[in-house]
């Protein structure tokens, strides 16, 4: 065969193509990538031992034709130049590609004549077809700039005689800058020859193991793609009872990967070197400071670069940062272990004060924690003035979960302030309550940053437990608190945590809110909205954005409650929000404008969106409007007997555990009012107004037409002339009272032309906001003022075409109708028709001129015939009897 310049003995199987078994799968992407190798003289297969480069360039070999391709499997003599090129052309030799015998072997090992490199770039130039050298573990020669500098002039100059196929661990000495600016260069690298996991599957399937589909995905994820791995674990599960659960949970520290990495990319490396691996292997990504804290020494730069050159399973990140394949790394830390028992959790401790010095909280709270050092992870938490991203943010659940995992055994200020925050953001008021009182009751002396921080977290917890037992007064007094500790602090430090101050806010203005301070939770929430722009503030300005909506909505100006609630939509999908994570009010402010305008399909899709938020079990403002808005869907719908139940489920549980809402007991009570007056009962109407005090101006108004509806028009008129000059209200306010005025005065006075007035100042104030739901919950009465007035009506299209007689819902029925036993008369009938257009006695009177005594013989002749004790029950019999 020959010798080398040195005298030993040319080595065949150095020039021997590798076989490439039957299970090795042909990954088509990157046979096309070697394929567009054969137009540019330079293609670089370029990755981490075992990630199979040698096989994937041999598959591609063997489908060329003989004396094409010369293969030269590299070794470390070869740094050599002399040994070099003597092996280059004994390969070319050996796979029948014929050299010139003017072509001579190097007669030194140290060097080679220039002579001989341009006799061989001029022959290679000047063949008819071109020459494949593949130089296999090139790596091994890599340091060599010599042997770089002559195979650089060659390929050059061997124009495209040559084709070189360099197969690396490393990046070899050529100037590949050039190659890739040119576009002469293919570069296939880790990323690329790692698997994916459609061709997992595809290797397992040839080891005799079908996978599923997501065993295939969560081998790929785990390996990384990396192909040594993924054949040794085939290979091993072949001999398991059940491959495929082996293939799911083997323990990478006891296997033949781990003999594989330990030996073949571990141990090849110096002492220091593996040390600095076992100790970063705790690390999700490591930096050459945070390195050298836990190895003691000041070398990691180095290291660290020279084991990502090298290919040696560490991935660069940027900005100085490397991460460890995460399978090398679960086997690293499994042999930490074993040579250092004990180890790992110090390490862990060390770690998370780095990171907390540098500012990476979350990597610092994830290290102390697996240091078993809570006191010090909740003491970072809450010195970073960070307690609020347990409440909300994206990292909510995380954190949640990482600090459910809290030893009982921690004990001190900042591990029961995080506690309380865990408890109250699961609304466990009398637990997080407990935790609060025994923070406090250890409180640091003020005096240091530390203190500020402790007193400034506890205070804005205390905010928050206010708010959620509806104190407002507790809520004030625990914000004076907070910002009696903001004193203390430094306000760069404040600004890195935007979410405490914006979370305080909201609170603050929903306790506000809670207990009718409208104008203080205006005020506060519009505070919280400007709070500093970002990821971190999202949560709170959302949700402060859906209460300035509903407190737009409740003061009756539907065109700014409209706008702040689609603000708050707005900043949520801006954010990323999840809709399960968003509070729903925005959406609920938006159905409600939506049902006043009598749109009940697109009031119907902001419900739903309401409903899927987690708000709507656990916000009681929320619960209320959600349920309120029910029921106004069911009345427009005409199915008011659906819409008590709802309500009254409301009314009988307690919505908080302290301080009743006055608006919100207003808001129930009027509700349930018009469903009783919308089912034809409205002396139900007046006891719902009986049994509790009335806060609001629409709440008496709302008592005033029960009253007239049942009879007492007196009654009725000294409620609304009683009441308040107006007061900061708007125009769906002003269209409520003006309505219910005019109705009261035409029924007891008389006065037309004062209740047509009345009337047109009405329609004048809902018209630029399409208000049409107070027209239509008004009664017949406005039909028929309205039939009195036609140029009025026409002028008025916008609402007449809404007031068109609607048909009634289907009737439920759980059993069918019993037939009348002696049927109505037809004067019974015209009184019947009236009375389910919710007219009053008076009214149907007046309608058919018979006597208010004679109307009321006839009601008591229906309700006998019919079986029914009411007007509601009365019109429902009708229904399902077809009468109506």
């Amino acid at each position: 065969m020959g010798v080398t310049p040195d005298g030993d003995p040319v080595l065949a199987a150095r020039l021997t193509v590798p076989t490439v078994p039957e299970t090795f799968v042909r990954r088509e992407r990157l046979v096309e990538q070697l394929a567009e190798g054969a137009g540019r003289p330079l293609t670089l297969v370029n990755g981490p031992a075992g990630a199979g480069k040698t096989l994937l360039v041999a598959d591609r070999v063997a489908a060329c034709e003989p004396g094409t391709v010369a293969w030269l499997t590299v070794e470390s003599q070869d740094s050599a130049p002399g040994v070099f090129w003597s092996y280059v052309l004994h390969a070319l030799r050996h796979h029948g590609i014929a050299v010139p015998e003017y072509i001579r072997g190097p007669a030194r090992p140290g060097e080679v004549d220039h002579s001989l490199l341009a006799r061989l770039a001029a022959w290679l130039n000047g063949r008819d077809s071109r020459v494949i050298l593949v130089l296999d573990e090139f790596d091994r020669v890599a340091g060599s700039t010599a042997v770089a500098d002559e195979l650089q002039f060659v390929l050059r100059h061997a124009g495209d005689g040559l084709r070189l196929v360099i197969i690396s661990r490393t990046e070899p000495l050529l100037p590949l800058h050039r190659y890739r600016a040119a576009g002469e260069l293919v570069d296939i690298r880790a990323d690329d020859l790692a698997f994916r996991a459609e061709e997992t599957a595809a290797l397992v399937d040839l080891h005799g193991l079908p996978l599923s589909a997501e065993a295939a995905r969560t081998l790929t994820e785990r390996t990384e793609g990396w192909a040594a791995g993924l054949r040794l674990c085939a290979l091993a599960a072949q001999r398991a009872a059940d491959p495929e659960s082996f293939l799911n949970d083997f323990e990478a520290g006891h296997s033949t990967v781990a003999d594989f990495l330990l030996g073949e990319v571990l141990r090849a490396h110096p002492a220091e070197t593996q040390d600095l691996l076992l100790r970063t292997s705790i690390l999700e990504k490591t930096h050459p400071d945070l390195a050298n804290a836990l190895t003691g020494r000041d070398d990691a730069e180095p290291v660290l670069e020279t084991l990502q050159r090298t290919n040696a399973f560490v991935e660069p990140l940027g900005h100085s940062w490397y991460r460890l394949h995460s399978l090398f790394a679960e086997i690293l830390r499994v042999h930490l272990r074993v040579r250092h028992p004990g180890l790992e959790p110090e390490l862990h401790r060390t770690a998370a004060e780095w990171l907390s010095r540098a500012g990476l909280l979350d990597e610092a709270l994830r290290h102390a924690a697996d240091a078993g050092d809570w006191e010090l992870a909740a003491a970072e938490l809450v010195g970073h003035l960070a307690i609020g991203r347990l409440l909300t943010g994206l990292a909510a659940e995380r954190l949640d979960g990482l600090f459910a995992q809290m030893a009982p055994e921690a004990s001190g200020p900042a591990p029961d302030l995080v506690r309380a925050a865990r408890e109250l953001a699961h609304h466990d008021v009398d637990r997080g309550v407990t935790y609060l009182r025994r923070a406090e009751e250890n409180l640091p002396e003020r005096g240091t940053d530390d203190a500020a921080a402790v007193r400034l977290s506890c205070a804005v917890l205390r905010v928050l437990a206010a708010r959620v037992v509806g104190s407002a007064d507790l809520a004030e007094t625990a914000a004076r608190d907070a910002a009696d500790a903001e004193q203390d602090l430094p306000a760069d430090r404040l600004e890195r945590s935007p979410e405490l101050t914006a979370l305080m806010l909201t609170d603050l203005g929903s306790a506000q809110l809670w207990a009718g301070r409208f104008d203080a939770a205006r005020a506060t929430l519009s505070a919280a909205v400007e709070a500093a722009q970002g990821l971190p503030t999202a949560f709170p300005r959302h949700e402060a954005l859906g209460r300035l909506a509903l407190i737009d909505y409740l003061h009756g100006r539907p065109g700014q409650a409209e706008a702040h609630a689609r603000d708050a939509v707005a900043e949520a999908e801006r954010s990323g929000l999840p809709v399960s994570y968003r509070t729903g009010m925005a959406q609920l402010v938006l159905a409600a404008v939506a049902v006043d305008r009598y749109d009940l399909t697109a009031a119907e899709e902001h419900l739903d969106l309401a409903a899927a938020t987690s708000a709507a079990a656990r916000d009681p403002l929320v619960a209320v409007e959600l349920a309120i808005l029910r029921s106004r869907m069911l009345v427009a719908r005409g199915d008011s007997r659906a819409a008590l139940p709802a309500l009254d489920d409301m009314t009988r549980q307690p919505l908080v555990s302290a301080e009743p809402s006055p608006w919100v007991s207003d808001r129930i009570a009027m509700a349930t009012a018009a469903a009783h007056l919308a089912d034809g009962d409205p002396k139900a109407a007046v006891k719902v107004f009986e049994e509790q005090p009335l806060h609001s101006p629409e709440s008496r108004a709302a008592e005033a037409r029960a009253r007239l509806a049942a009879g007492d028009g007196e009654r009725a008129l000294r409620i609304l002339d009683g009441l308040p000059e107006p007061h900061d209200q708007g125009p769906a306010v002003d269209v409520w009272l003006l309505l219910t005025r005019a109705q009261v005065v035409e029924a007891t006075t008389g006065d037309s032309p004062a209740a047509e007035g009345l009337l047109l100042r009405a329609l004048a104030a809902a018209r630029p906001h399409q208000l049409r739901r107070p027209f239509l919950e008004a009664g017949p009465w406005l039909g028929r003022l309205l039939r009195r007035r036609p140029a009025l009506a026409r002028e008025h299209t916008w609402l007449t075409g809404a007031l068109a007689p609607r048909p009634a819902p289907a009737p439920r029925r759980e059993e069918p109708a019993r037939p009348l036993t002696e049927p109505l008369s037809a004067r019974e009938l015209d009184v019947l028709e009236r009375l389910a257009q919710l007219m009053s006695t008076e009214e149907i009177a007046a309608d058919l001129h018979l006597s208010v005594n004679t109307v009321k013989t006839h009601l008591k002749s229906i309700y006998r015939k019919l079986a029914a004790s009411r007007r509601g029950e009365a019109v429902r019999r009708a229904r399902e009897l077809g009468l109506l």
